[in-house]
């Protein structure tokens, strides 16, 4: 079984949902028959390429939502992410910026086989951290830390040799219905918008599993697919 995941770096419901994901595949009866690949969902790239925002000033500006409806929003994720084994993860007290250099770095490490280690340690870093993942220099930590070679990585991204790469990730993601990331696709059948707890994602996986393996006993009825939370694509002014 095939499951892509398409998810933005610094979406805090990408990150929980990456992690529902991983905990519905352990879940899974056959888990050790299931492959995930992440792909690049970019929501930034209207911010400038050399500054950060506090995650204060960008829900403000970006989304008129103050410092206290933040503090709740929040906050809620924090808490959400803690009871399902992720802690920390900071989520207000974060920088936010232009992640188009980080989903470049992310399609190189794919390229040298190590998506999901690369997916794994930028979530890591940004969440579990609150490191920032934005420059050139920030990149190449995270590579040294997976064993990527820096040579390597630093002519990819000065280059911008995945760039046209990233963007038809983000295309194909729309194509087949994404509006927002997270989003979730199960044997190019399924589609999940958004950080659905894992008890639903195990439901999908094993209603696709059975569809494709007709001799499998499995579990009756459809599993929901539509999450409530995710991070939209925003507006253009």
């Amino acid at each position: 079984m095939k499951i892509e995941i398409w998810a933005e770096v610094t979406c805090p419901w990408c990150g929980l949902g990456s992690h529902r994901l991983d905990r519905a595949v352990e879940r899974f009866e056959h888990g050790d028959e299931v492959e995930v690949i992440h792909h690049s969902f970019p929501l930034s790239s209207s911010f400038p390429v050399d500054q950060t925002f506090s995650v204060r000033d960008a829900l403000l500006r970006r989304h008129g939502i103050d410092g206290s409806q933040a503090e709740v929003s929040t906050r809620r994720i924090e808490a959400l992410a803690e009871a399902e084994g992720l802690s920390p993860y900071k989520v207000l007290d974060n920088l936010v910026g232009n992640t188009d250099l980080a989903h470049e770095f992310l399609a190189h490490a794919s390229a040298e086989g190590k998506n999901r280690e690369a997916w794994d340690a930028i979530f890591r870093a940004y969440f579990g951290q609150a490191r920032p993942v934005f420059s050139l220099d920030d990149l190449l930590g995270l590579g040294q830390e997976i064993a990527l070679d820096l040579k390597d990585i630093r002519q990819a991204l000065t280059e911008h040799r995945y760039q046209r790469q990233v963007r038809d990730d983000a295309a194909r993601a729309q194509r087949l219905g994404a509006t927002g990331a997270p989003f979730i696709v199960v044997d190019g059948k399924y589609g999940i918008s958004g950080a659905q707890d894992s008890d639903g994602l195990l439901e999908v996986l094993r209603t696709a599993w059975d569809e494709s393996h007709p001799l499998t006993l499995g579990t009756d009825g459809d599993a929901p697919v539509c999450g409530p939370d995710g991070c939209a694509v925003p507006a253009h002014s």
